[in-house]
C-alpha cells in the first residue's frame, strides 16, 4: 500500500477558535484565507496528496457542472493551480495533486454529464500531477459470470463509454505535458469484465489505471475485482477510487496498490454512529471510540425545533447542556467521577431525545444518539475511561484535550477528523514498510509487491 490521497471539499478549521466561549478568532473575516487545511494545521500532512473532483468544484461556465465551490473559489483554483490554491507548494516532489471527474454526481444519468474536453481543460487549469479519464459508474457486480458474459445493457453501455472516453482522454492528455500522468479508469460488472477493461487500457498506452465502482462493494468483492485487474495488468501502477473500507486496509496490501483516495477517516468523525475517534494501539492496530454527544442547545437545529414545538424547554436544555459540559471537563481534570459525568451527559441526552410529543418525533430522530440509546452509556463510558485524548500527542488533541471527543459543532468535529486522518496515515506508512511475506496468505489471490 503506497500513497493515501485525501478527497478534499474545503474542509478547514479556525486555528484560534475559542472552545470555552464557542467563538471564532477575533478578526476572522474570510474563512478560506483565515482558516487552515489539515496539512497546514499539522505542518506534516496527514496524507500523501489531495484528490479533487470536477463535480466538487464545478465550472462557472457550465450550469450542468455546478459544484460546491463559489464562483470566485472555482476561478481562483483555475487561475493559480491546485498546489497554490491548497497552499501546499512546499510539499515533497512526489506529492500527488490528482483530479477526477466525479462520476457519482451523474451516476443515475444515462450519459456522463460533461465531455472529455471539459475534464482535460479542468486538469490543465488546475495543474494537476495526475488525472482520471472520464468514466461512467457500473453498479452491477456478479462474480459468477466469466469473460464478458453477464451484465445488463446499461452496464455494457457504460463499460464501452468509459473505454471510449479513456482513449480520447489519453490522446488529449498528451497536450498537458510530461508533468501530467493520465490515469485510465476501469469499470465493469464482474471481475473478468474489469480485467478486460484493464487489458484494453494498457493496450491503449496507459501505465497508471484506477479501479472504480468499489464504494458499494463488500470486502470480498473488492478483493476479487482487484485480483482480476492486477492479474490482467501486472506491470502498471494502480489506484483505487473511493476506498471506503479503511478499517480493512491491511488486507489489501498484497494487490500492489500504488495509491488510493478516501474521506472515511474524516467523515466518520461525525457521521458514524459509534466509531468517531481513531487511536493506534501499542500493537499497531487501530482502536475506535464513540464521541460524546453534547449538541449546542441554542445552535442545534433539531433541539430548537423541539423547543418551538413545546416538546422541550429551552432554558432547561441550556442548563443541562452546561452541566454536561462542566462534568466532562471536570472529569478530564480528574475533579469529577466517571459515573457522575455519565449521569450528566445522559440526562442531557434524555431531555432532548425523550420528549413525548409526537410532533417532535422527526426532529428527535435526527439528534445524535437518538437511534441507538441502548448501549450509548456503555460506549461513552469506554471513551471516557480510556482517556484517549491524553494518549495522543497530535496538535488537535494537545490543544483542546477532551473537547476533541465532544460531538459538538464543526470546529470540534473537523479537528477530530483531522486527528483521524493523522492516525490513519500513520497506519498506511507502517503498511508501506511492511514486508509482504509476513502477510497472512489468502488462497487464489495472487500477491504483487509494490513497484519502486
Amino acid at each position: 500500500m503506497s500513497r493515501f490521497l485525501y478527497s478534499d471539499s474545503l474542509d478547514m478549521v479556525d486555528p484560534g477558535f475559542d472552545f470555552a466561549r464557542e467563538r471564532f478568532t477575533t478578526g476572522r473575516t474570510d474563512p478560506f484565507n483565515d482558516d487552515v487545511f489539515a496539512h497546514e494545521f499539522f505542518g506534516t500532512a496527514p496524507y500523501d496528496g489531495i484528490l479533487l473532483s470536477y463535480a466538487t468544484v464545478g465550472h462557472p461556465g457550465e450550469p450542468s457542472a455546478g459544484g460546491r465551490y463559489s464562483f470566485s473559489r472555482a476561478m481562483r483554483l483555475r487561475r493559480v493551480g491546485a498546489k497554490r490554491f491548497f497552499r501546499c507548494e512546499e510539499r515533497p516532489a512526489d506529492w500527488m495533486m490528482m483530479g477526477d471527474c466525479g462520476s457519482f454526481s451523474y451516476a443515475r444519468e444515462t450519459d456522463p454529464r460533461w465531455d472529455v474536453d471539459s475534464v482535460l481543460e479542468f486538469y490543465r487549469d488546475a495543474q494537476f500531477t495526475h488525472g482520471c479519464s472520464l468514466d461512467h459508474i457500473v453498479f452491477s457486480f456478479d462474480e459468477t459470470v466469466s469473460g464478458l458474459s453477464g451484465g445488463t445493457d446499461q452496464d455494457r453501455y457504460r463499460f464501452d463509454v468509459t473505454l471510449e472516453n479513456a482513449e480520447a482522454f489519453l490522446r488529449g492528455a498528451a497536450d498537458l505535458g510530461p508533468g501530467f500522468t493520465p490515469i485510465g479508469v476501469v469499470q465493469g460488472w464482474s471481475p473478468d469484465s474489469m480485467a478486460e477493461a484493464a487489458r484494453r487500457l494498457v493496450a491503449m498506452g496507459y501505465d497508471y489505471i484506477a479501479v472504480g465502482g468499489m464504494v458499494p462493494l463488500k470486502v470480498p468483492q473488492i478483493k476479487s475485482a482487484l485480483a482480476a485487474v492486477r492479474e490482467a495488468a501486472p506491470d502498471v501502477a494502480m489506484h483505487v477510487l473511493g476506498f471506503a473500507k479503511a478499517d480493512n486496509i491491511h488486507e489489501f496490501q498484497r494487490f500492489g496498490i500504488d495509491s488510493f483516495d478516501t474521506t472515511s477517516p474524516l467523515l466518520r468523525a461525525f457521521k458514524d454512529a459509534k466509531s468517531n475517534y481513531y487511536l493506534r494501539n501499542p500493537d499497531g492496530g487501530m482502536e475506535y471510540f464513540t464521541a460524546i454527544r453534547i449538541p449546542q442547545a441554542i445552535e442545534n437545529r433539531d433541539l430548537n425545533a423541539l423547543s418551538r414545538m413545546g416538546v422541550t424547554n429551552q432554558e432547561q436544555l441550556q442548563r443541562l447542556e452546561r452541566e454536561a459540559l462542566e462534568a466532562v471537563r471536570g472529569y478530564a481534570r480528574h475533579e469529577v467521577g466517571l459515573e457522575t459525568t455519565l449521569d450528566a451527559v445522559m440526562t442531557y441526552a434524555a431531555a432532548g431525545i425523550d420528549g413525548s410529543d409526537a410532533r417532535g418525533a422527526e426532529a428527535q430522530a435526527r439528534l445524535p444518539g437518538a437511534a441507538s440509546k441502548a448501549g450509548l452509556r456503555e460506549r461513552y463510558e469506554r471513551t471516557l475511561a480510556s482517556r484517549c485524548w491524553d494518549r495522543c500527542g497530535c496538535r488537535a488533541c494537545g490543544e483542546i484535550g477532551v473537547e476533541i471527543v465532544l460531538y459538538r459543532g464543526l470546529q470540534r468535529n473537523r479537528r477530530r477528523g483531522y486527528h483521524n486522518l493523522a492516525e490513519f496515515h500513520s497506519l498506511v506508512r507502517d503498511l508501506r514498510c511492511e514486508a509482504l511475506p509476513e502477510l497472512e496468505p489468502e488462497p487464489a489471490v495472487p500477491a504483487y509487491g509494490p513497484r519502486p
